[in-house]
């Protein structure tokens, strides 16, 4: 099972193995899901929000996406497949 952080800053997969970008990890990995969002770190959380399992979450990032972005996706559409996010089983992490 990933920690948060490795999941946050998962940024692919080698086979069984996550691959997590170490020195975004140092550096963002305490930050909350809203703090990541306005920092712009959209893709990372949106990963903290799927992580936490928390729908109110993932609406703050939707939120703060929509106004940077001038888009409206709703916290219901398919943000997975917008941030490539998506909840993986694996017992490994490479961390570069």
């Amino acid at each position: 099972m990933l920690s948060r952080a490795d999941f946050v800053f998962t940024i692919g997969y080698d086979g069984p193995a996550a691959v997590v970008d170490g020195q975004a990890k140092k550096k963002y990995g305490a930050l909350s899901t809203r703090e990541l969002a306005e920092k712009g770190l959209f893709r990372a959380a949106y990963s903290s929000a799927v992580f936490s399992k928390n729908p109110g979450e993932i609406e703050i990032v939707a939120e703060l996406y929509n106004k940077a972005a001038g888009t409206s996706y709703r916290a219901d559409a398919s943000l997975d497949r917008l941030f490539g996010v998506f909840p993986v089983e694996v017992k490994r992490v490479l961390i570069l």
